[in-house]
């Protein structure tokens, strides 16, 4: 028989772990942008320096070095913040799906045992 007050037990408790989900995923998509944010300020500072000290290079060797070593610093750089964010991400998907482990669970078990 159709019980309210587990029903109502389980909605809210659905809806805290909603709540919950949704907290983290805000607070996550947050640290995401304010991460990629300073890149770009760090990124495009580090052009505007390099730019400035390769125009006043003499030489097509000292230039080509200089370029080199930005590119390759530039480069590395990159792949560091990309992996930074892929690791951002990967735990984004966890801590939300975290509060809704239980609930999905516990879901689940029921329909396995009405089924059955």
């Amino acid at each position: 028989m159709f019980n309210f007050e587990d029903a109502n037990k389980t909605s809210k408790e659905t809806l805290d772990a909603v709540l919950k989900s949704y907290s983290a995923w805000t607070k996550a998509f947050q640290a995401i942008a304010t991460e990629a944010a300073d890149y770009s300020k760090k990124a495009f500072g580090d052009s505007v320096a390099h730019v400035e000290k390769i125009s006043t290079v003499k030489s097509v060797e000292a230039a080509f070095e200089l370029q080199t070593k930005y590119v390759k610093s530039a480069y590395e750089g990159y792949v560091a913040e990309a992996t930074k964010l892929g690791e951002m991400y990967a735990d984004l998907a966890k801590d939300v799906y975290k509060p809704l482990q239980a609930p999905v669970a516990k879901a689940t078990a029921a329909v396995r045992s009405a089924v059955a």
